[in-house]
């Protein structure tokens, strides 16, 4: 919530470094990480980092690369940050950044912004990388393996990105940066003739020991160094977190079997085998006296040893002040943030009342004209369906009357009709019967005539058969 807060506070503060931009997270094999090879001698990353969680960043501010990170999701720490010796600025401002794509990839930023810039436009944010509120509170400080000391000013602020810092003690942090800081400016840049050809790459070993159980405290720092030029030379140093004191030199290839298994720092090794032997040397008692807490030369050295006892005596008295100070600019920083929220709030609340307002009367506005068009265009086919619904109803009128009057007339009339008819057939039938009964008489008369003559037909044709018979013929003349 406060990181929502203080979010306007920051894009001001981005308009005021207008070059706040950029790191870009790519694969291994993507053209984008190509742009971060000229930090590497010939080209070429180191190799033999392969694992899933381990991410390659090409950091750059203002469009341009800055340094290239090796960055481990797993462990939220840098496993090495690679750059070149640039002459350091006198002002350090820190101004802490997060890559927002290392934790959600499908965003469109491709920059490096104030965490507080992306909190709740970002997935996961923090899921894949440390973030300040690993570090508040914690003990321990975010120690920056590229160190802002040795950038110029334009390079300053890229450092400052949370894929750049591990976490160190302040004692620690403090030796770290200045060990490192003498032994490149006072050891190697002086023996490396081509200084646009000193390669650097300082990294850290991830322990088991994490800092709220998220960020991985390093067991051990190292530094490779790397003067790709004719009489060309590297080393390797390593400073354990269990003994700040401590700053060990080394071959690279010896730095190497300290790492992963199958690490190659430098391409070649930077010509391990044909180093040249004087100017190693020179760098190894450099280191010594560095590391003896001697400083490298004469007068110079003695002058800046004085110097550096007149700024310890002068940061002791002014410590208490300079701490004051930054209580009253804190307190000053949260009041305008808190000012600004609240400016942002009612903006927010007044804009979203008025374009609720303008919403909510365009949605009666549009509803409204939608009913009414829908009652526009049904008018025609109501009237149009009442005046067929009422034709219809008239015939159906129409025809039940004349039904019920078919029905109630259909009954007597065809009553009298039958009645009308019954003497006719009964009287005319008479006539019909009486003939009937004469010609049956008559019939059955002539049966019985008809039936007796021929009755007496057959006996006297019988009774002549049998005279022929037994009676002697007689002529005629008897």
């Amino acid at each position: 919530e406060w990181t929502m807060k203080t979010s306007i506070v920051f894009l001001l503060c981005i308009s005021v470094f207008p070059g706040f931009s950029q790191g870009r997270v790519v694969g291994e094999d993507e053209i984008g990480f190509a742009e971060c090879n000229v930090f590497f001698p010939g080209q070429v990353p180191p190799e033999g980092f392969t694992e899933p969680f381990h991410v390659k960043i090409c950091q750059q501010y203002n469009k341009e690369p800055r340094f290239a990170t090796l960055y481990s999701t797993k462990d939220k720490i840098p496993l090495y940050s690679a750059f070149k010796y640039t002459k350091p600025a006198q002002n350090e401002e820190e101004n802490w950044l997060v890559e927002p794509q290392i934790d959600d990839p499908e965003n469109d930023l491709h920059e490096m912004v104030h965490e507080a810039d992306v909190v709740g436009t970002v997935a996961n944010l923090g899921a894949n990388q440390a973030l300040t509120s690993d570090y508040v509170g914690s003990g321990y400080e975010r120690g920056l393996l590229n160190p802002s000391s040795l950038n110029e000013e334009d390079f300053q602020m890229a450092t400052y990105t949370l894929t750049n810092a591990v976490p160190l003690s302040p004692s620690l942090s403090k030796s770290w940066h200045r060990d490192i800081g003498r032994v490149v400016e006072q050891a190697l840049v002086p023996q490396c003739s081509k200084k646009d050809h000193l390669y650097l790459l300082a990294g850290a070993i991830p322990s088991s020991a994490r800092v709220k159980g998220k960020v991985s405290v390093p067991e051990t720092l190292w530094l490779a160094a790397c003067c790709d030029a004719p009489q060309g030379w590297s080393l390797g140093l390593v400073k354990k977190v269990n003994d700040e004191n401590s700053l060990v030199d080394l071959t690279v290839g010896e730095l190497e079997k300290q790492l992963l298994t199958g690490v190659q720092l430098f391409k070649g090794n930077c010509g391990e085998d044909n180093q040249n032997q004087e100017k190693t040397e020179a760098i190894l008692q450099a280191v010594s006296q560095i590391r003896s807490g001697e400083q490298v030369g004469t007068s110079e050295n003695q002058e800046a040893k004085d110097s550096g006892l007149v700024r310890k005596v002068a940061g002791i008295i002014a410590a208490p002040f300079i701490k004051l100070l930054e209580l009253l600019i804190y307190m000053f920083v949260e009041l305008v943030k808190f000012v600004f929220y609240f400016l942002w709030l009612v903006i927010k609340w007044a804009g979203g009342t008025v374009l609720d307002g303008v919403y909510s009367l365009w949605n009666g506005v549009v509803s409204y004209l939608k009913a009414i068009s829908m009652v526009l265009i049904s008018i025609p086919y109501d009237m149009g369906r009442v005046i067929v619904n009422i034709f219809l109803g008239f015939l159906q009128i129409v025809q039940d009357v004349v039904t019920l009057t078919y029905r109630i007339l259909s009954i007597p009339v065809g009553f009298v009709l039958h009645l009308a008819a019954f003497p006719y057939h009964s009287i005319c039938a008479i006539p019909s019967v009486l003939k009937d009964m004469a010609t049956g008489i008559g019939g059955t008369f002539s049966l019985v005539i008809d039936a007796t003559a021929t009755l007496l037909h057959g006996f006297y044709y019988l009774a002549g058969h049998i005279l022929k018979r037994f009676v002697p013929k007689i002529s005629s003349d008897d």
